[in-house]
């Protein structure tokens, strides 16, 4: 046998280990030589039952998802698990670490599992916008029910193994050696005969979606209600209505060729994607393993509001001790108690246990003096959005904070250098630009400035890590990349506007393509006051939107924006008001109206925003387009199903958008429209 399998015997139990680091990955590698153990130990009358464990931190935790794209080499995992059910002898799964994906459904085709408490199984195929393709979704509600393994695998989440035994996923949770237990276990069940029942032939889990399939249906419906327009959810449960209403050998073959149509779809390669380039993320030049991160159990936060709270929760979710510094007692008042009032929330949507809720709480303390910040290892800055309030912050942080303690903007446009300048300690400063609500937002772009030290850096990718956050390191400029882009993809809206489009064609326009809501409705939210005070530090205008801030009018929080708000509801009303000041201010300018379709209207926001993409590459504020596919799809709700703005300028044709944006030019001479240098080189050198 290869390296990767090999197998010791213990009174008649033979225990066939698997050895393919890091994580034991199904590939060809493995499946040959075990498919070659299984055969073997099939016909070995000495073998009165077979424990299949692994070697190293993990079981196996899934397929070689590099094999994807290339030639099948047999045996297939299927082949594998067919024959692993094919032996009259007991099997046992000995499960540590993880058993995902095709992991889980090696598992599966054993007649049973033991894990250790700490152990995790799953099927996360949907994250990669897959199902499971060897046989989960006829195996699985088998063990647990259909409704119960819907969840499982529509959810793509894991299962600690204390919920895994409750629900009937695994059988048993070793008390003490993992492999010693399995090997009892697996010796009780030969000498008590049999006979052993392959899951693929166990009923009485499905009888009551059989019975009842409108309330499978009901619960499938429920399940799939936040897709967002992917396949990959769908198909999983047609997956498992074919486990109750098919014979598992048609609901098995039908699963295979979903599977493989959602392998070879755009679906999946734009998840595939995402799943490689969020990892290739957190590789930064200059921060090798030899950086040591600098060690951070105490945060200060400067600022009490919406942002400076969230960020508060943020570190306290992650454990850490949190000090939060307002001006005023009143202010501070205000941010603990919404503090408390969002964890509150969560409770009473049962995301969050009172315990938990008390045990965050307890890890956040307020305050209105700096010197309370003086112990703190990490402070970030989270105040108004204006320079002069920013240096007021940072040289009064200067004072008070100890030496090698990481000073933090939460800056999301501002000079990070010219912020750092304000200290005695440049290579102390580095920016974290959280995104809103921080609390729940995973994205954390980790500006890096001219003078920032590699170990903060390190600390920041760090500190990422243990809050839950995906860290992307980016340059310094006006806007970085997530909000420089935004400014790109914006600039043609009021335009838009102007020319004919009304703020709910060209928001449905953004939502057929498949994001959660479009820009208008996304201002609405943020609040039309933010950009407005943006745009008069800049030195800019925008005829419609600055009517309305005029007004008052600043979205949600006021009631009305683009949209209208009825009292209490966050549902957008469109509002005839704002179409008579639309079709004003155009009969001011001169412009002749006309109809506008969703075409046009994806190009002229879409196409400059991955224009303004290839500039920033340029210029080295991001080191990967991968990198700004990472920040697009987890900060500003890019379709995850399209991959994010780079990848999906590449499939869609970087020639096309080459061809749009140089008639927008022409047609307009505006220079957001005029092609970067590094967009018309990935026409004809896969730059990205």
């Amino acid at each position: 046998m290869a390296d990767t399998v090999s197998v010791t015997r213990q009174d008649g139990v033979a225990v066939v280990w698997l050895d393919n680091p890091p994580v034991n990955a199904l590939g060809h590698a493995l499946r040959q030589p075990l498919h070659a153990m299984l055969e073997k130990l099939r016909a070995d009358a000495d073998t009165a039952a077979i424990v299949i464990a692994c070697k190293g931190r993990t079981f196996v935790a899934g397929a070689d998802i590099s094999e994807f794209g290339q030639p099948p080499k047999a045996p297939s995992l299927p082949d594998v698990i067919a024959l692993l059910e094919s032996i009259g002898k007991p099997t046992v799964a000995a499960i540590h670490g993880n058993a995902l994906g095709g992991g889980f459904e090696l598992a599966l085709g054993c007649h049973y599992r033991i894990a250790t408490p700490d152990a995790r199984v799953g099927l996360p195929e949907v994250t990669l916008g897959l199902l499971p393709g060897a046989g989960g979704t006829v195996r699985l509600p088998r063990l647990v029910g259909a409704r119960e393994a819907l969840g499982v695998i529509v959810s793509g989440k894991p299962l600690r193994a204390e919920k895994a035994l409750a629900l009937g996923a695994i059988d048993a949770i070793a008390e003490s050696d993992l492999v010693t237990e399995a090997v009892s276990f697996a010796r009780a069940r030969a000498e008590g005969g049999g006979p052993h029942v392959p899951v693929l032939k166990r009923e009485k889990k499905i009888e009551a979606a059989r019975n009842d399939l409108d309330a499978f249906d009901e619960a499938a419906k429920a399940a799939t209600a936040k897709a967002r327009g992917l396949t990959a959810p769908l198909k999983c449960t047609e997956a498992v209505r074919n486990a109750i209403l098919l014979e598992p050998s048609q609901a098995l073959a039908r699963e295979r060729e979903m599977f493989v149509e959602l392998r070879d779809g755009e679906e999946s390669a734009a998840l595939r994607h995402l799943f490689f380039a969020e990892r290739d993320a957190a590789k930064v030049e200059g921060v090798g393993k030899d950086v040591a991160p600098r060690p951070v159990r105490n945060v200060g936060i400067v600022g009490a509001g919406t942002m400076g709270g969230g960020i508060a929760m943020a570190f306290a979710n992650g454990g850490m001790r949190v000090t939060v510094l307002e001006v005023g007692d009143e202010a501070l008042q205000r941010g603990l108690g919404q503090i408390e009032k969002n964890y509150a929330g969560s409770v009473s949507r049962g995301s969050l246990s009172e315990e938990d809720k008390q045990a965050r709480l307890a890890r956040i303390s307020g305050t209105t003096d700096y010197t309370d910040m003086s112990d703190c290892d990490l402070i970030v800055e989270a105040v108004f959005e204006e320079m002069g309030v920013k240096r007021k912050v940072f040289e009064r942080l200067d004072e008070v904070a100890r030496d090698g303690a990481v000073l933090a903007s939460n800056t999301s446009y501002l000079d990070l250098d010219a912020i750092a300048a304000f200290t005695k300690r440049p290579s102390d400063v580095v920016g974290l630009h959280f995104f809103s609500p921080a609390h729940v937002m995973r994205l954390l772009e980790i500006v890096r400035g001219e003078r920032t030290a590699p170990e903060v850096l390190a600390t920041a990718l760090s500190v990422a890590k243990t809050i839950g956050k995906i860290p992307v390191v980016v340059g310094v400029c006006d806007g970085f990349v997530g909000n420089r882009m935004l400014a790109a993809r914006r600039e043609e809206n009021e335009a838009l506007l102007l020319e004919g489009a009304s703020p709910s064609s060209v928001d449905k326009a953004f939502t057929d393509f498949g994001w959660p809501m479009g820009p208008f409705q996304m201002v609405d939210l943020a609040g039309l006051d933010i950009s407005w005070r943006h745009r008069q530090s800049q030195g800019l205008t925008a005829p419609v939107a600055d009517s309305l801030c005029e007004l008052g009018y600043f979205g949600q929080k006021t009631g009305r924006g683009f949209y209208r708000y009825d009292e209490g509801a966050r549902k957008p009303v469109p509002d005839p008001f704002v179409e008579e000041l639309i079709e004003a201010k155009s009969r001011e300018l001169g412009i002749e109206r006309r109809a506008i379709g969703a075409e046009e209207i994806l190009e002229r926001t879409m196409y400059p925003m991955i224009n303004e993409g290839a500039r920033i590459l340029e210029e080295g504020i991001a080191a990967r387009a991968s990198d700004i596919d990472v920040v697009w799809v987890n900060g500003y709700g890019f379709p995850r199903g399209k991959g994010g703005p780079m990848f999906w300028a590449r499939r869609h044709g970087i020639d096309k958008i080459l061809a749009r944006l140089r008639y927008w030019h022409g047609a307009t001479g505006k220079a957001v429209y005029r092609p970067a240098r590094k967009l018309e080189q990935a026409a004809t050198e896969a730059f990205w």
